[in-house]
């Protein structure tokens, strides 16, 4: 666990058949905080197989994808996030890779 790093990945698809597709692959690799942002918990590869993943989908030219390191999940990873009003649960621990 100690080489996972915690991850908010946002993302801006212009095409909505892009948008399902980008979306059912980040579900495969972390946990739904809104639509189009996810928390990810990824070792070195993973993160690798993410941004190849997502970069056969997505048109380089039109579309963003964003990944923010947020540190360890059980130390920055976890502590960086504030809310206002219902706070979502976090991820616990360790990804989830369907």
């Amino acid at each position: 666990m100690s080489d996972r790093r915690r991850y908010l990945v946002s993302y801006d698809i212009r095409d909505p058949k892009r948008l399902r597709k980008v979306h059912k692959a980040m579900k495969a690799y972390g946990w739904p905080m809104h639509y189009s942002v996810f928390i990810s918990d990824l070792d070195h590869i993973e993160l690798i197989d993410l941004k190849f993943e997502l970069g056969e989908v997505i048109h380089h030219g039109e579309d963003t994808v964003a990944f923010i390191d947020l540190g360890m999940p059980t130390e920055r990873g976890r502590d960086c996030f504030d809310f206002l009003g219902i706070a979502p649960p976090l991820p616990q621990s360790g990804p989830v890779i369907v």
